[in-house]
């Protein structure tokens, strides 16, 4: 969670307070992802490169996850999640994927949020585009 208040931060250009409020309503909307990972835990997730990226592999592991959804794959080297029965996948590949599994819960999902905001699927296309590009020419060959 520190990692994304601090992406929201430098990369996006969010204040501290819009950062909070970010990590607050995760924290509140999804307790299930708060996952303690026992120091043991990173000792044995040791062929991932980086020992500041370990702990994500450990809460997928705890969190009996599927996927670490990242644009740092390269981070993951698949040998070693592989064997912790892990996929690791960027942003793209994982809501590809989804949409391939039920494309109309996918749909459904995009419009939830559209609505949410007072907009419509299109704004909402537009605004993943630059992060997730097949996922949104997947998502515009459906009427909006």
């Amino acid at each position: 969670m520190a990692e994304m208040v601090k992406a929201l931060r430098t990369k996006i250009h969010r204040t501290e307070a819009e950062a909070k409020y970010r990590r607050q309503k995760m924290t509140e909307s999804f307790p299930e992802a708060m996952v303690k990972v026992p120091s043991d835990l990173l000792k044995a997730v040791e062929c991932i490169p980086d020992p500041n990226d370990r702990h994500v592999l450990a809460a997928a592991i705890m969190a009996r996850a599927n996927t670490i959804v990242t644009q740092n794959t390269k981070h993951f080297p698949k040998t070693c999640v592989e064997q912790f029965g892990v996929l690791c996948e960027t942003a793209d590949d994982f809501l590809v994927h989804q949409y391939h599994l039920c494309p109309q819960l996918v749909l459904d999902k995009i419009d939830d949020q559209a609505i949410g905001i007072s907009k419509d699927r299109a704004y909402i296309v537009a605004s993943l585009r630059g992060s997730v590009s097949q996922f949104c020419k997947l998502l515009e060959q459906h009427p909006m």
